[in-house]
């Protein structure tokens, strides 16, 4: 699977072990996602989008799905976008949405 997930300092930090988060993946990614959450996630959730290059609609779908499943009880960071996701983010205005941070560290410490 390419997905991990571990827990540090309180957040359920998860790792998507490709460069695309596009239409093949997108849903695996959703379900593990929404298994994390249902499975005892304490609803504090960083997603490492580090090794991300590319990202379509599908896996920006993924990514609000989650947000929405969590339904304001927790919080949803993404953590070392690349410019490309980032063009994504900012072009669809979804960067208003979530909290972008630049590092996974960033993300955890940040309030």
């Amino acid at each position: 699977m390419p997905f991990e997930s571990k827990s540090e300092a309180g957040y359920t930090i998860v790792s998507i072990d490709e460069t695309r988060l596009d239409a093949s993946i997108s849903e695996p990614f959703r379900v593990y996602l929404f298994d994390q959450i249902e499975n005892g996630s304490n609803n504090m959730m960083v997603i490492d989008l580090s090794l991300v290059r590319f990202m379509d609609s599908s896996g920006l779908g993924a990514l609000v799905a989650t947000l929405k499943k969590m339904g304001g009880e927790g919080t949803l960071k993404l953590a070392a976008a690349q410019p490309a996701v980032l063009d994504l983010f900012n072009l669809t205005s979804m960067d208003k949405l979530f909290t972008i941070l630049p590092t996974v560290t960033e993300a955890i410490e940040e309030k």
